[in-house]
This record gives structure tokens, C-alpha cells and sequence, in this order.
């Protein structure tokens, strides 16, 4: 286990399974993504950066790309959902779109291959 999985595994439903949804698709996206921490918080890693975190907090589940322009990008399609600079927030009951998702983490795993360019 890592600071992810170990995470994931201290919270109770319906968080659980709302950040491990995101946490596992974020996974088959990048394969070879990491457990590790950013910020103070447990995160996926992609070649030493990190790529996502996926946190309870009191009120939603917030997702972290480390990126506003990543958040940016895909502001079009949450509507509904709590966005800041470099967040968005979701309730288990209203969980963010699979291809939303998908689009977070290629979206900040090309930052992260362009920038080791």
C-alpha cells in the first residue's frame, strides 16, 4: 500500500468509493503513475510531478491537478460542480463524469511530459 491506497482506505462510505472512483480511473489513464503526496496531500505522481489528488473534505470530495490551466480546460463541462483556480469539488451523489476525469489526467500528464521535454 501507499499514501494513496492507505487513504483511500481510512475513509468511510460513501467517500470511499467516491474518491476511489477517481483515484482508480486515474490509474488506468497513467499506468505508471505513483503513490506518493503533494502539498500535504496523498497523490499520484507521474515522472516525479504530481499528477491528481483526490481528497474528503467537509463539505465535497475535491479533486487537485496541480494545474489551473488543466482546470481550465475543462471548465466548459462543470456546470454544477464547485471549481476554483486550481480545484473542483464534487458530492457522491453528483460525481464528476468519467470523461471528465480522463481529460483531467491526460490533460495534466501532457503537462508533465512537456514540461520534462
Amino acid at each position: 500500500m501507499g499514501e494513496v491506497s492507505d487513504y483511500v482506505a481510512s475513509l468511510q462510505e460513501p467517500a470511499r468509493s467516491a474518491v476511489g472512483r477517481v483515484v482508480d480511473r486515474a490509474r488506468a489513464v497513467v499506468p505508471d503513475a505513483e503513490e506518493g503526496a503533494s502539498y500535504g496531500m496523498p497523490a499520484l505522481r507521474y515522472r516525479g510531478s504530481p499528477l491528481i489528488s483526490v481528497v474528503r473534505t467537509a463539505k465535497h470530495v475535491g479533486v487537485y491537478p496541480f494545474s489551473p490551466a488543466v482546470v481550465t480546460a475543462v471548465s466548459a463541462d462543470l456546470a454544477g460542480f464547485r471549481v476554483t483556480k486550481g480545484s473542483i469539488g464534487f458530492r457522491h451523489d453528483h460525481p464528476l463524469p468519467d470523461d471528465v476525469i480522463d481529460r483531467l489526467v491526460v490533460l495534466r500528464r501532457d503537462e508533465i511530459d512537456a514540461a520534462a521535454r
